[in-house]
């Protein structure tokens, strides 16, 4: 049977990884809806001559107009990075994750399609319980630099459950933890891009604190197995549902392997921790293996080596053919 699939934040990261695997299906149709803020049309510019994809320019702030009946959305849109996120563009960031979730759950109450919402692990903020399960409320700062994105995500959750208690919109809720590979922007801020990028360039590696603090880093074709299957679960499965790697790794022990795949002679350099960054996060993943039957299968070190030959074609194309 044939389904159209809405895909905010097509362009982006995820969304590019999502629209390329999901168009795989002969009977999928996507839309992919961006703004190209922080993704970029070229993600997802070797799906334009495909008749099931079409691609619409739009900033979900305002409420989308579809002429056609739409099954299934994916709501991922939001900048995701403190560099696109964060100084003038916090309020629309804000209104991205608040206007944004209104905006898309409104549409699927129109149409009585199933929405995802892709929230993130922020959620739970500097966390004071580790590992960190759904159950754990988290311990946010809501008036430092990055609550337009934690808090944002946190008031979008809300609005998906209240829509589900009050309308019936059939909703899964899933949060992200760190997720890293191709399709990256690499100007984003992210550790994993920042280092190998910086390790292509010959470039001393950049971290912020003391490099102590903690990430699990899952590879992204992992993490979008994770979330299709989560849009794949009974309608009384509505999350929340953490999705991640709970392999834990310091930056340290990243920067030491980005440097050991690129350049070992390479310098680490050490500047201020920002504000209200967590310094510790691994995700619980025991809801996902007993409802998803999924855990993540590429190793840090291998999906490092998938990311890195991906880079170097962008960086060094001629090089790197």
């Amino acid at each position: 049977m044939s389904k159209t699939i809405l895909i905010t934040g097509g362009s982006g990261f995820l969304g590019s990884n999502l629209c390329k695997k999901l168009i795989q299906d002969e009977n999928i149709k996507i839309i992919c809806v961006d703004n190209n803020y922080s993704g970029s049309f070229e993600n997802v510019s070797d799906l334009s001559n495909n008749p099931r994809f079409k691609f619409i320019e739009h900033d979900v702030i305002y409420p989308l107009e579809i002429n056609e009946k739409i099954d299934e959305i994916y709501n991922l849109a939001c900048p995701a990075s403190p560099v696109w996120y964060q100084g003038d563009k916090a309020i629309f960031t804000t209104k991205t994750c608040v206007l944004g979730a209104i905006n898309m759950l409104e549409l699927a109450k129109k149409n009585n399609a199933k929405i995802l919402q892709a929230s993130t692990s922020e959620v739970y903020g500097e966390p004071l319980v580790h590992p960190q399960n759904e159950n754990y409320r988290g311990n946010v700062n809501p008036i430092g630099i990055r609550a337009c994105y934690d808090e944002g995500k946190r008031c979008a959750e809300s609005l998906f459950f209240d829509y589900n208690r009050i309308f019936g919109v059939k909703i899964k809720v899933i949060r992200i933890f760190n997720t890293y590979g191709p399709m990256m922007d690499s100007k984003d801020g992210r550790v994993v891009s920042n280092f190998i990028c910086q390790a292509l360039k010959n470039e001393d590696l950049t971290i912020y604190g003391n490099g102590s603090q903690t990430r699990s880093f899952c590879y992204v074709d992992d993490l979008i197995d994770a979330i299709i299957k989560t849009m794949a679960t009974n309608d009384d499965f509505l999350g929340p549902i953490n999705l991640g790697n709970p392999d834990e790794f310091t930056i340290n022990e990243l920067a030491q392997l980005v440097k050991e795949k690129i350049n070992n002679n390479l310098n680490i350099t050490y500047n201020p921790l920002p504000a209200d960054d967590p310094t510790q996060r691994k995700p619980d993943i025991t809801l996902a293996k007993k409802i998803l039957n999924w855990e993540p299968k590429v190793k840090l070190s291998q999906g490092l080596d998938r990311t890195i030959e991906y880079f170097a074609k962008k960086i060094n194309p001629k090089e790197n053919k």
